[in-house]
């Protein structure tokens, strides 16, 4: 996986790509149109955000680049890529539980808190993706 130089940027097969932990400076961009929503993004080395009309969606410490996130009603799907380990957050259903899997092992079940927040941790190498699925339990 490459990091995405344009930021942000929509798939063929419906999914958006998005983040740059490379750059040195913040990056940001905004109103970013995709499936009738309106992205921003913002990121460089210390952390990867995305906000979707207005509303939080992602954010990692450090920054990742992200492909093919994948939004349902279900959860949560994509590919994740950084220089180092990561920890993730990111805006689901409030007080709901999810199951997760990291790099295709489960790893385990988490109830979102009452703003819908649900935090994870990642173990990275940089050039490597590894897939992410947060799936309502």
């Amino acid at each position: 996986m490459a990091v995405i130089s344009e930021l942000i940027r929509s798939e063929s097969d419906g999914t958006i790509s998005f983040g740059d932990y490379t750059k040195a400076e913040k990056s940001k961009l905004d109103d970013f149109k995709h499936a009738g929503d309106v992205y921003k993004v913002k990121t460089f080395k210390e952390i990867t955000k995305l906000e979707r009309n207005g509303m939080f969606v992602y954010e990692s410490v450090p920054g990742t680049s992200v492909e093919r996130l994948s939004i349902s009603e279900d959860g949560v799907a994509f590919q994740v890529e950084g220089a180092e380990d990561a920890n993730i957050t990111l805006e689901l259903e409030p007080e709901t539980e999810y199951g997760i899997s990291v790099n295709g092992n489960d790893t385990g079940k988490m109830k979102t808190n009452l703003g819908g927040k649900l935090s994870l941790s990642v173990e990275l190498e940089e050039g490597n993706s590894i897939p992410v699925v947060v799936k309502k339990a």
